[in-house]
């Protein structure tokens, strides 16, 4: 019997839980796969919609990853000075077969230091900040890079999902799963981006995110500097 390949998703306070359960859904089908929802304690964690989700394998308990996966959320300006969590990521990175993000949760990864020097996606609003942390953004849905795989913002979070499920088991099995799930996506609206949404469409949304980003580029910028002090 093949060893379960262990992957484990980041779960924490007002993560987006879609950035989460889209791609743990379809790799929980991978076969052998054990999948984690990590976190401090086994304490409910409440989403960035309210409801509850429960951790099932707390940092101290955790098995070797084979894939190591960081959702995004309103909860990573938390996570950019988090000493604990950042210290269980960079310990599982050192040995993990995949070091994976999906939406923002790549700027998690590079304040963890696991992102310099590597291509990332990132959702088209916080992109611009992975180059703090040493890596180079790219505007794509699924982007790979070494042993790096990143998804974009939230829903790219499933075709990410199928990549790794590629990776991890082959082209074949991604593409059953593909078929069960029926992802054969056709959206209402073609605006799912900011060139297709236009320009005065992209500043209506940025406006209203101005708090949360100024919080985030403060925590941001914190992160960044703590990396510099601890390389000198």
């Amino acid at each position: 019997m093949n060893d379960p390949l262990h992957i484990g998703f980041l779960l924490f306070p007002r993560v987006t839980q879609l950035d989460l359960t889209g791609p743990a859904q379809v790799l929980s089908r991978v076969p052998n796969a054990a999948v984690h929802l990590l976190w401090k304690t086994k304490e409910p964690v409440v989403t960035d919609v309210g409801f509850e989700i429960n951790p099932t394998t707390r940092f101290a308990d955790c098995p070797p990853l084979t894939v190591l996966c960081v959702p995004g959320g309103f909860g990573i300006d938390d996570l950019l000075t988090d000493k604990v969590t950042l210290g269980f990521l960079r310990q599982q990175g050192e040995t993990a077969r995949y070091v994976t993000s999906v939406c923002n949760g790549s700027l998690v990864l590079g304040a963890a230091g696991l992102l310099n020097g590597y291509r990332s996606a990132c959702h088209w609003m916080w992109r611009k900040y992975l180059p703090r942390f040493g890596a180079e953004p790219v505007a794509e849905r699924v982007v790979r890079d070494r042993n790096r795989i990143s998804g974009g913002g939230v829903t790219a979070g499933i075709d990410f999902g199928l990549a790794l499920a590629a990776e991890l088991a082959g082209e074949e099995v991604a593409k059953t799963l593909q078929l069960a799930f029926e992802y054969d996506p056709h959206p209402p609206f073609d605006c799912g981006s900011p060139e297709k949404a236009g320009p005065d469409r992209v500043r209506r949304l940025t406006d209203l995110q101005q708090e949360r980003i100024a919080h985030v580029e403060a925590q941001i910028a914190k992160a960044a500097l703590a990396q510099i002090s601890s390389k000198e």
